[in-house]
């Protein structure tokens, strides 16, 4: 899956979760559960091959002493 097909698969994901908080119908349930399940496989998929998340940036302490 590249990187646009994964964008429009987690946004489908986030509309049927939203449904079914909206609704709590069953069929909006087995939708967001099953959309879930594709977007927990691909993650795994690219960890597999050895793929992380960047690192972020650390922000400096509000505490910390600057020099």
């Amino acid at each position: 899956m590249n990187s646009r097909t994964f964008f429009e698969k987690v946004a489908l994901m986030r509309e049927a979760q939203k449904d079914y908080f909206r609704t709590k119908s069953r069929d909006a349930l087995r939708k967001s559960k099953a959309l879930e399940a594709e977007i927990d496989h691909e993650i795994e998929r690219v960890r597999a091959m050895g793929h992380t998340a960047p690192a972020q940036p650390q922000q400096p302490s509000l505490f910390s002493p600057t020099t």
